[in-house]
């Protein structure tokens, strides 16, 4: 560690660009983490906030909670218990005059079940009628306010926004959680014997009897949300090649210096220094340059987070971003066996008599 160190204050500037590279590589890696973890969350915020584990869907649609129908009659199969809610979906645009449309996705049901019992009110209060909804707080960000009243679609009905929840978006739309019978209307079922689009339950176990439905875990049920499956593909493709150019880096930069050096460990080698010294030296230089990229990279994605717009989905989860450290501790350690190997087998006698 001594020699470590003290080489690497000798030599400021080089050390200097390869902690400048590894700290670019670890801002982007935890940036991109963040981003990914924010675009999940917002395709399955409200699905999480209900805290199901199974949901039960017309087994024709395809696992898309709107393409999919419930009748009265194979609700009344399925033996609803207060772990179990109906719920009703569909896409909508909101509009309210002088403020912007806003894309979002109706979900209806009904208060007595637990979607609705365990919905957290950020502002307001929870919908009591057919004409009255809560939703998501992007629409406050947006401009609107407690008692706006909007019209969603191509209907003339007014809907009042009587309060806010924060955490409530599925597949990037904001949600806007309404009655039963208003999604009725917006899907044009009225008098049609439907009940919803789903069964959402609490209960891992659950199935519904009817042969027409099916059951899906809601992981299962998450990773088939529209572009779900491939942003976070892509997101981990990008972070595991980082971490490849990563591993190049370091064994790259280390490589050169050490072929500089080469004669300086050869004549420390014949001054009767092991081998072993020489290795660990080059190794710990790794991980104190590591070390200090993740550092830095980690104080400037600080720093970023706080400024970044709210409009950009962004999630940082501290146990991933930790193995993530550790990964690439673990490719910079891997990164500096190839220059190691060179110290190890270097020959004092022909590095100096050359």
């Amino acid at each position: 560690m001594y020699l470590a160190l003290k080489e690497i204050r000798h030599e400021k500037l080089r050390y200097g660009l390869i902690i400048s590279m590894i700290v670019l590589i670890a801002y982007l890696i935890f940036i991109l983490t963040g981003l990914a973890f924010g675009l999940a969350g917002e395709n399955s915020q409200a699905v999480d906030s209900w805290h199901a584990k199974s949901i039960v869907l017309n087994k024709d649609s395809n696992v898309s909670l709107t393409q999919s129908v419930i009748t009265t009659d194979q609700a009344k199969d399925a033996k609803l218990s207060s772990k179990e809610a109906v719920i009703g979906s569909t896409p909508v645009v909101a509009k309210h005059k002088g403020k912007e449309k806003v894309s979002a996705s109706f979900i209806g049901a009904k208060k007595s079940q637990f979607i609705i019992n365990d919905l957290k009110i950020s502002a307001g209060r929870k919908a009591r009628g057919n004409h009255e909804v809560v939703v998501d707080q992007k629409f406050k960000d947006d401009g609107y306010k407690l008692g706006d009243k909007v019209t969603l679609n191509s209907f003339n009905d007014q809907y009042q926004i009587v309060g806010f929840t924060k955490n409530a978006k599925l597949n990037v739309a904001p949600v806007i959680y309404g009655t039963i019978p208003s999604w009725k209307h917006l899907r044009a079922m009225e008098g049609v014997p439907v009940v919803g689009s789903a069964i959402v339950s609490k209960n891992a176990k659950y199935h519904a009897k009817d042969g027409h439905l099916k059951t899906y875990s809601i992981s299962y049920f998450i990773s088939k949300l529209p572009g779900y499956s491939a942003e976070n593909t892509t997101f981990g493709f990008m972070i595991g090649f980082l971490m490849i150019i990563s591993l190049i880096i370091i064994a790259v930069f280390l490589y050169i210096l050490t072929m500089q050096a080469l004669p300086i460990y050869a004549v420390l080698r014949a001054q009767g220094i092991p081998a072993r010294t020489l290795v660990s030296t080059i190794t710990s230089q790794s991980l104190i340059l590591m070390v200090a990229g993740l550092v830095i990279g980690a104080v400037l994605t600080a720093a970023t987070a706080s400024v970044i717009p709210i409009g950009v989905p962004m999630s940082f989860n501290l146990p991933v971003l930790t193995w993530i450290s550790i990964g690439l501790l673990i490719m910079g350690f891997i990164g500096s066996a190839i220059p190691a190997q060179k110290i190890a087998t270097v020959d004092p006698v022909k590095v100096i008599g050359g």
